[in-house]
């Protein structure tokens, strides 16, 4: 065999990959996926960008959501085509885990339809209609990165196209001005406890009517929950929650010792 048609034979038969948008990076904080290829790249020095904390609708002709993040500073966003035998889901449930060990908050979290309108996620939240798909094969998160980060807000958008094609949409915003207090939804609490089998806050200390509030709206969204309190302010946690309508049944006092809260899911 010549070496000529040799060479057409390896050309023909070796796969060709594309390469990335010209002028694109990763974002330094989220590992690129094997194999993903950035298909979309934006810098914006300044930019201001609402985040849903919640399902999007469309309620006469208003785009609704009961609660939402508005904030504005320099934003990096990028889309990546993934490959075809990965799902988002498995993408950003890497990319969830590698996050949660570097010690970010996860502030949303949903999956298929109680995302909402991927329509409206695509093209007015996320500006880029390459992200429009059916409802029940999205997957969005949103995260306040850990300290010295915690002005920085990091988005991930997953979807499955009709077309089969698959994609994650990565955005970091370095806000302006310091960022205030922004409350995890209930539902994301108790889905990743449900996941993890754990809930992690290591910022709260003795009970205050805030959090209070959302741990036991957190419990009372599955009354099937068991869960075991451990940290130096177990014990005042557990009566709170009490008072807040959680049944003893469903609490127990673990570990007394150690700074912050974490909540263990009882089998």
């Amino acid at each position: 065999m010549s070496r000529h048609l040799l060479l057409c034979l390896t050309l023909c038969c070796t796969p060709v990959l594309a390469a990335d948008v010209a002028g694109s990076q990763d974002l330094d904080i989220l590992p690129r996926f094997p194999r993903a290829e950035i298909v979309d790249y934006r810098d914006a020095a300044v930019e201001e960008r609402r985040y849903p904390l919640d399902g999007v609708r469309r309620i006469s002709g208003q785009i609704r959501m009961s609660r939402e993040v508005l904030v504005e500073g320099r934003v990096r966003a990028l889309t990546y085509r993934l490959p075809d035998e990965h799902s988002p889901d498995e993408v950003l449930e890497q990319a969830r885990e590698h996050l949660d060990q570097a010690g970010a908050q996860l502030l949303y979290w949903c999956e298929g339809r109680d995302c909402g309108s991927s329509s409206l996620l695509a093209n007015a939240i996320f500006g880029n209609a390459k992200l429009y798909g059916p409802e029940e094969r999205q997957s969005y998160l949103l995260l306040r990165l850990a300290e010295p980060q915690d002005n920085s807000l990091l988005a991930l958008y997953g979807i499955t196209r009709g077309n089969r094609r698959s994609y994650l949409h990565a955005e970091q915003l370095d806000a302006a001005a310091p960022l205030a207090d922004i409350l995890p939804a209930a539902a994301t609490l108790r889905k990743k406890l449900r996941q993890s089998g754990q809930l992690a806050l290591p910022k709260l200390g003795e009970p205050d009517d805030t959090w209070a509030e959302l741990l036991a709206n957190t419990l009372l969204l599955d009354r099937t929950l068991r869960v075991s309190l451990n940290g130096a302010s177990a014990e005042a946690w557990r009566a709170t929650l009490e008072q807040r309508g959680v049944r003893a049944s469903r609490l127990e006092t673990g570990e007394t010792e150690g700074s912050g809260l974490l909540l263990r899911m009882l089998r």
